[in-house]
């Protein structure tokens, strides 16, 4: 299995807080992605294109594996800060 994702990585979890409550709230999550994400991957909307088993952090490739496809995680917390995981795409 193969996954599809964006997110929005960030180290303060109140911001993180305050980001997903805008998206479920209707913003646009390629918008906030790249208003706010620190990870590179912010200049393409947080697109981080398609990946396979171990080649993310493991909290972050479970939430992947749970998401359907268009589906929005909750807070995810990494080594690297919090994250907000979009998936897009699986195969």
């Amino acid at each position: 299995m193969e996954w599809k994702a964006s997110h929005i990585l960030v180290k303060d979890k109140s911001l993180a807080t305050r980001l997903l409550t805008k998206i479920k709230s209707g913003a646009r999550f390629e918008v906030l992605a790249r208003d706010f994400s620190t990870c590179p991957s912010s200049s393409k909307g947080g697109d981080l294109g398609w990946f396979g088993p171990g080649k993310m952090v493991p909290a972050f490739e479970q939430a992947c594996r749970k998401l359907a496809v268009g589906r929005t995680s909750g807070l995810v917390r990494t080594q690297f800060g919090y994250h907000i995981i979009k998936v897009t795409g699986k195969r």
